[in-house]
């Protein structure tokens, strides 16, 4: 029972908290900058990557660090999972509204990539490869009604 009322109420991960998110991916930034980046481009064994989108209320570019499990040449792939929240991630909302955005990596330096929202087909061939790469992607699609997204974020070609 949560908070006496006799009601069975799901916990709240952690990892949905805004505030939380947002110091851990500061300090994960902030690890990259001050070791020029020899420490912090990968997490659980999968690159990460700078990914700046612009705000789409604010019109100010917003940066986030994200983990690709799964990278295809010129296409990385990312998981809009916001730790099983509710509601979509920010640069999730951000880059649905405009799709070009840039993004920085250990081996490729910054680029401009299109974005885009995985086909149903597509994420049922790469959801159960970033489960089993990450499991806690499928820990966070059981705490949430919403479709997590998988996002393709590819080089563009200017």
């Amino acid at each position: 029972m949560n908070g006496g009322y006799g009601l069975l109420v799901p916990r709240r991960s952690p990892f949905t908290s805004d505030r939380l998110l947002k110091t851990v991916n500061a300090f994960h930034d902030s690890v990259l900058r001050v070791t020029r980046g020899r420490v912090g481009w990968s997490a659980d064994g999968m690159p990460v990557l700078r990914l700046t989108t612009v705000g789409r209320r604010s019109g100010q570019l917003r940066t986030v660090l994200l983990s690709s499990p799964i990278q295809f040449g010129d296409e990385w792939i990312v998981v809009g999972s916001k730790g099983g929240g509710e509601r979509h991630a920010d640069w999730f909302v951000n880059l649905r509204a405009d799709p070009r955005v840039t993004v920085e990596t250990k081996k490729y330096g910054v680029r401009t990539v299109t974005a885009r929202i995985a086909t149903p087909e597509q994420k049922a061939e790469w959801w159960p490869q970033a489960v089993a790469k990450f499991r806690h992607y499928g820990e966070f699609q059981s705490r949430t009604t919403r479709d997590i997204p998988m996002v393709v974020l590819k080089v563009s070609g200017d």
